[in-house]
């Protein structure tokens, strides 16, 4: 079933490649393709993604921006909208990020922990509204501090008797106000190369309990060779959450965003910490080898570690690039983590 992912996505995204190839500069690209697709906490998908690529200004202070429209229906009967943006004004004033995202979506709860065991699974239901919206105003060059608004609407449907145990699954929302630093020196938002990024946002929330959010993240990528090009990435990763955030807003291991290797939201607790890193190679033609790996810690406090809060993992993947202008990739990972955790994801742009 992957092999034949991997096949219908490239034949997919044939009919779009020559275009782009030999096309004058155009101010808006888009990459209509089904999306087929897998990953451990939706299985095999199916559905559409438009990708847009935003060249508006056309000169060297202003980076491309982008924007992704999809849907999809997973093998595991979950729904899954979502509408994403990231866009630079001229010269780069302002920049303006967003989320809005709806699913319906069956999952698997195993407790609040980093030693939860895989036969606490819990199968419940859900219908998450998901709304993040940034504005933020350059300070300098590539430099910019802003507002994030953010509004999180969770409703769980405890249909199993045995959920009566966990009276964190009832239904919540919970609204956020966010101030953000963000300094961003990377040549290219979906595949960066070389530069730098550094992200630090605290974040306060309204719910039924209110509770504060600090995460800072920082990468930074070298590249070298010509006819070899190579990228080496690096990721640090942090999020710090008080008491009082509903369950499925509490710091999460695992993922394609995070940690690769890991079911999302397989560990969760206040705290998380990790350390991933990754070498991008091309081979040849469009073709292209990922190496990957790293270390996460996840806590509820730093006072009782032990060799459970510690979870690594490690990972190989392919890469086919799709539009040779923006250097944008379509991304297929496999990465294992620890006690038998694996996953294969498919993506554009690069997991960091």
């Amino acid at each position: 079933m992957k092999v034949l992912i991997f096949i219908i996505l490239i034949s997919s995204s044939w009919a779009v490649i020559g275009q782009q190839d030999t096309s004058s500069h155009k101010k808006i690209k888009i990459l209509p393709v089904p999306a087929f697709g897998y990953s451990p906490e939706t299985k095999t998908y199916i559905g559409a993604v438009a990708l847009f690529t935003i060249d508006i200004f056309n000169d060297s202070l202003t980076r491309t921006s982008n924007a992704k429209i999809e849907f999809n229906y997973t093998w595991r009967k979950q729904i899954i909208s979502e509408i994403q943006w990231n866009y630079f004004t001229k010269h780069e004033k302002w920049f303006t990020q967003g989320l809005l995202h709806y699913s319906k979506y069956p999952d698997y709860y195993y407790g609040i922990g980093e030693n939860t065991a895989d036969t606490a699974e819990i199968l419940y239901q859900s219908d998450r509204l998901k709304i993040d919206l940034n504005l933020l105003r350059s300070i300098r060059r590539n430099v910019f501090i802003g507002l994030g608004l953010r509004h999180f609407q969770y409703t769980a449907i405890q249909s199993d008797s045995s959920l009566l145990s966990f009276p964190e699954l009832s239904s919540q929302k919970n609204y956020g106000l966010s101030t953000i630093f963000l300094n961003d020196h990377r040549n290219n938002i979906l595949t960066p190369d070389h530069g730098h990024y550094l992200k630090i946002q605290f974040e306060f929330n309204l719910s039924s309990s209110n509770y504060s959010r600090t995460t800072l993240d920082l990468r930074k990528y070298f590249s070298w060779g010509t006819k070899l090009p190579q990228v080496l990435s690096a990721r640090l990763y942090s999020s710090h959450v008080s008491p009082g955030a509903p369950f499925y807003d509490i710091a999460l291991l695992g993922g394609d965003a995070f940690v690769r290797g890991y079911f999302y939201g397989r560990f969760r607790t206040n705290n998380l910490t990790t350390l991933q890193s990754e070498l991008r190679t091309d081979l040849f033609w469009r073709i292209g080898l990922s190496v990957f790996g790293g270390y996460s810690m996840i806590y509820r406090n730093l006072d009782n570690l032990t060799s459970t809060n510690f979870k690594p993992n490690a990972g190989v993947g392919l890469r086919f690039l799709v539009d040779k202008n923006e250097r944008t990739n379509l991304r297929f990972d496999y990465a294992i983590g620890q006690d038998g955790q694996n996953g294969f994801y498919i993506s554009f742009g690069e997991s960091f």
